[in-house]
């Protein structure tokens, strides 16, 4: 008999970084076009909240890691017929299932949030989509859980009160069961952007971003913590060994920084974004663990991948995203935790032969092509000084001009891609050289 077969796998891979992919937008690229922007910059792990199957196709074959989701109106008729779980299991996700490598599914996404009390159904859910995955085989390939809100805790803090908010404890006492018997993640959304917004007195900005220059102490353990997601991830890992559950291991499936928000959304701009995801990635690619779990892994997504337009509610919960829809990032990122250098900088290693170049395309309107010298010259990292006054290349002195320099750096820095092209329509492709036909611009446009 193979001891292979039983070895949990990827047990000693570290930590991960993963990317939510919501969709509650209009305007988003098509999922083929999302499945290869997430490869160009080598996130391989992704959550979707639904099992959509454009998407599941997209990811075929990509050896990117899928989350995917129930969602909470399925509550009800999972947990009533094992039936239903098992016909959803058959046509949405066998048909793709290996090429898509689906790693877990969310059955049910922050039930304490939810309006129409599905908490109830949460756990005989889990457990028919459970069965449904053992009857194929695929419970130890495909791990069941739920994602949770903060509002799971009565208490956060100091985080060794972390305590479970007792009115739960109806579908919590058995979904922790489950989950301990399972081997399965608790998962956790977190958001410190939140409390530091609703209590801006009480929560010093630069704890709510890894940067924190004093240090809090829990008066119980005397553990200090610089960061108010470690003090969280704590505050449940306590909230669980209250409760005698001591090895089910915690997962963020949501965490992030909004870049813009309304007018009193003042700590919503891209840099405090960046900061926070940056510190993030490091925090959790050096496996650092938290005061609590020092070294313990801590597999974490980031939201969200895109801006998403159709989002209600304050002007921030349409600006999480990492990219625009025209796939050009809101700010710079590393997703190998080693700086902030721009995302796209080691995507592509096909660099350009020298055969192709990017610039300004002649039906951009003279307001886009502002727009996108101004990204390309600043969070796209190109080095625009050669197009100022006085500089090399600033003349001839008109937009397309100058647009097409920065274009042509970012594309060729980027290992010119389609994707390094984009800039939301404005930026075309050409196989001759525009330095060559740059005296026919100037002799043409006086």
């Amino acid at each position: 008999y193979n001891v292979m077969k039983y070895s949990v796998p990827d047990c000693c891979s570290g930590s991960f970084i993963g990317v939510c992919y919501g969709r509650s937008a209009d305007d988003l690229p098509t999922p083929d076009k999302v499945a290869q922007l997430v490869q160009l910059h080598k996130i391989k792990y992704v959550r979707i909240y639904d099992s959509n199957i454009q998407v599941l196709k997209a990811f075929a074959n990509t050896g990117v890691e899928l989350m995917i989701g129930v969602p909470n109106s399925d509550l009800l008729s999972f947990s009533q017929f094992q039936s239903n779980a098992d016909t959803w299991l058959k046509n949405s996700v066998l048909p793709y299932y290996p090429a898509t490598k689906i790693t877990y599914i969310t059955v049910g996404a922050e039930v304490t949030e939810s309006p129409n009390n599905a908490s109830s159904f949460l756990v005989p859910a889990m457990n028919n989509v459970l069965t449904a995955l053992k009857k194929l085989g695929l419970h130890k390939k495909i791990k069941v859980s739920s994602t949770h809100s903060l509002g799971v805790l009565s208490r956060s803090f100091p985080p060794s009160a972390g305590a479970f908010n007792s009115s739960h404890a109806h579908f919590l006492k058995p979904l922790l069961e489950f989950l301990a018997e399972n081997q399965s993640p608790f998962m956790i959304d977190i958001y410190p952007y939140y409390a530091f917004r609703d209590s801006p007195n009480k929560v010093p900005l630069d704890y709510a971003l890894f940067e924190a220059s004093s240090e809090v102490i829990d008066p119980n353990t005397g553990l200090l913590y610089t960061s108010m997601f470690d003090a969280q991830i704590d505050a449940i890992y306590f909230a669980l060994m209250a409760l005698n559950f001591r090895t089910i291991k915690v997962m963020v499936t949501e965490t992030g920084w909004p870049s813009k928000g309304s007018p009193k959304e003042t700590a919503a701009t891209p840099d405090n974004a960046q900061t926070y995801n940056t510190n993030l990635i490091r925090h959790v690619i050096n496996n650092t663990g938290t005061p609590a779990k020092p070294g313990e892994e801590l597999d974490v997504y980031i939201f969200s991948l895109f801006n998403e337009n159709r989002k209600p509610g304050l002007e921030s919960e349409r600006n999480w995203g990492l990219f625009y829809p025209d796939q050009t990032s809101v700010y710079s990122l590393d997703f190998t935790g080693r700086g902030a250098v721009d995302m796209t900088t080691e995507a592509n290693v096909t660099k350009s032969n020298g055969t192709t170049w990017c610039i300004a395309s002649s039906k951009a309107s003279q307001i886009d092509l502002q727009n996108a010298i101004d990204w390309a010259c600043g969070p796209g990292n190109v080095d625009c000084t050669a197009i100022q006054p006085s500089q090399p290349c600033f003349e001839p002195d008109n937009l397309a001009s100058h647009a097409s320099y920065a274009f042509n750096s970012y594309y060729q820095q980027n290992g010119a891609s389609d994707v390094a092209c984009s800039f939301g329509g404005t930026g075309a492709k050409v196989d001759k050289d525009p330095s060559m036909f740059s005296l026919f611009i100037t002799t043409h446009h006086q």
